[in-house]
């Protein structure tokens, strides 16, 4: 079993994500007017290639792929992804383009897809990309240098999620330079800038428009159909919980490289369930065709039944060589109880990560010690010579232990013990003030330590027996956690608003850190409601290894300045890091096809959408 929920707000910053195509991305240092860009390096497709390697050419475009909601929203009531306010639909990625898109065989590529042609200027502090003349808007009208103003400003303003101004920051403006060229004006002159601004979700100027010209607000935008260049359209929706998607007939990019052999699917419905219990019973019933398991006693107990064992479903493991991010109990600093790293440390040796992993997950995770853990960005052992140059000037701020070894999580197996851990947690706490005494763990001035663990209601089947298990040791510590579920929509709204002490987050993984690190741990967006820094991180040392994240001019410098993040971050206890796997688990129906090469970078779902295909009953298995 594992717990792979995202906030609704990382959900939207992944579905931006995957509309850009990739990571944060950047480009060589030499002037260019080329058809792709690569961080490190040259691009791995030449200038000639037909498709990406891991797509089926030949594969079929027909059919209906059946999906349910791949999160935790249950309904949805709005057709813009862009905005804080509201759930959006589900699959609306599906309908947005960006100037460049990325491949999911290479760390940080970029490659033309609305642009034709991508002009990054010799001092690196501006990019002027070419719009593809062909490209066209679901309503006929040409994609415009003005409309990728319109969407960059937009995105940009108050009226879009936090997360776009953090990203986008570092842009100072977009410049039209005529019809079809938009230049985009950087403040620093980084590797990431250019690819930041090739990623945009561009949008036309006339969604939102009125009959009489005047603009709904774009923080008010609900469901009106979103006018993008995408393959496909909303066909039809019902009382949030269904919505069918269909391809464009005349859709302008299909023969583009980047295009062949995905989006094989002629219609994708998603049908919304209340509940992870009613997903897996229709799913067993034959009512939608794809399941991605994140919880391995699911995989392992519940996907059984007759439709498994005579073939029509199929159960199959697919390794990947994504980053394994941060899942985790992320601990509020905003609350008092919390502000001592020796009490967090204390909570992290109580949890049980090997008892969790024999009883409830059937041995099939390893636990997570970085950030950035299943890449060669996670810190191992003492600070190297390129960390140190980072450091060192950083140490009057920082904890002594963050130039020691990187801080191992806890082990019960022998010779450790959970005893001997609590015994040290007790210490801990002891240190911070904490003492058990009138039958709990006190401070100073008598109260009690209680904190409440906070989930939403659609993972208590998969949470609620790991929260129980920690729970009990926490009470032999003689603190008092209460686990509490709630509806998705409250939970994120107690999130967005900073309302809880200690919840489950999985941070999206990336495989080159970039400006979204900013959102997650910088000290500027701590007290912005809706941020990311869900842990109320405040750290000036952080916020200056975080400049060289990304500043970073090559991948040394990368690799140096986030193992020295990752570091500090371990040291500092912000999070009780849960666990990863290097697969995806997916079920499906025996009628759908997938490449025969699997791309090294990828999310289950999207993947599932972007390159398999319906294959006609004569040749389902």
């Amino acid at each position: 079993m594992t717990h792979t929920r995202l906030r609704a707000r990382d959900i939207r910053r992944l579905l931006v994500a995957l509309v850009l195509g990739g990571s944060a991305m950047s480009i060589a240092n030499q002037a260019c007017a080329v058809y792709a860009i690569a961080q490190y390096g040259e691009p791995k497709y030449p200038a000639d290639f037909k498709h990406f390697d891991y797509v089926n050419p030949d594969a079929p475009r027909d059919g209906t792929l059946v999906l349910a909601n791949p999160d935790r929203l249950t309904s949805f009531d709005k057709f813009n992804p862009f905005t804080l306010r509201g759930n959006p639909a589900p699959g609306l990625g599906l309908m947005f383009e960006s100037l460049t898109t990325g491949s999911s065989d290479e760390v940080a590529s970029a490659y033309c897809l609305l642009a034709d042609d991508i002009d990054v200027a010799p001092d690196g502090l501006s990019t002027t990309f070419h719009i593809n003349p062909q490209a066209r808007f679901s309503n006929g009208d040409a994609v415009t240098a003005d409309d990728v103003k319109f969407s960059f400003d937009t995105l940009k303003s108050p009226q879009a999620l936090p997360q776009f101004s953090v990203y986008f920051a570092q842009i100072a403006r977009a410049v039209v330079v005529n019809r079809l060229t938009i230049r985009f004006d950087y403040k620093v002159a980084t590797r990431e800038m250019p690819l930041l601004a090739g990623g945009i979700p561009v949008f036309s100027h006339k969604w939102g428009m009125r009959p009489d010209g005047t603009r709904i607000p774009f923080d008010q935008l609900a469901f009106e159909k979103p006018i993008a260049s995408g393959d496909y359209l909303i066909d039809k929706y019902d009382n949030g919980r269904t919505i069918s998607y269909r391809r464009n007939p005349n859709y302008w990019g299909a023969s583009l490289p980047v295009r062949v052999g995905t989006h094989n699917f002629a219609r994708i419905d998603y049908k919304l369930y209340s509940d992870a219990v009613a997903k897996l019973e229709a799913f067993r019933a034959g009512e939608y065709d794809v399941l991605v398991e994140n919880v391995a006693q699911s995989w392992v107990r519940r996907d059984v039944g007759k439709r498994f064992d005579n073939g029509e479903l199929i159960k199959r493991e697919f390794p990947h060589h994504n980053g394994a991010g941060m899942q985790g109990f992320f601990i509020n600093l905003r609350r008092p109880i919390f502000r001592d790293v020796r009490v967090r440390q204390a909570l992290d040796l109580a949890l049980d990560f090997q008892w969790l992993n024999r009883q409830l997950f059937f041995d099939q995770y390893k636990r997570t010690g970085s950030f950035f853990a299943n890449t060669d960005l996670q810190a191992t052992g003492k600070p190297g010579e390129g960390e140190l140059a980072i450091l060192e000037p950083l140490r009057g701020q920082l904890d002594p232990a963050v130039f020691g070894e990187m801080p191992q999580q806890p082990d019960t197996d022998p010779p450790g013990s959970l005893r001997a851990n609590l015994v040290k947690a007790r210490q801990l706490l002891a240190q911070a003030g904490w003492t058990y005494r009138n039958g709990a763990l006190r401070n100073m001035n008598g109260q009690p330590f209680v904190f409440e663990l906070l989930d939403d209601s659609g993972s208590g089947t998969s949470m609620e027996p790991v929260a129980a298990a920690f729970g009990r040791n926490l009470q032999k510590l003689g603190i008092t956690m209460n686990f509490r579920t709630a509806d998705f929509a409250l939970v994120q709204k107690r999130l967005d608003a900073f309302d809880f002490d200690m919840t489950t987050v999985r941070l999206p993984d990336v495989q080159v850190p970039g400006t979204e690190q900013l959102s997650r741990f910088g000290s500027k967006y701590a007290d912005q409601q809706g941020s990311d820094n869900l842990a109320g991180v405040k750290s000036p040392a952080i916020d200056a290894i975080l400049r060289r994240v990304v500043s970073a001019q090559t991948h040394e410098q990368l690799a140096d300045a986030t193992h020295a993040l990752d570091r500090v971050l371990m040291n500092g206890y912000y999070v009780i890091p849960h666990w990863y796997s290097a697969s995806h688990r997916i079920a499906y129906s025996r009628d759908l096809g997938y490449p025969a090469k699997l791309p090294l970078y990828f999310a289950a779902d999207e993947w599932v959408l972007s390159t398999w295909w319906k294959k006609s009953s004569a040749n389902a298995r």
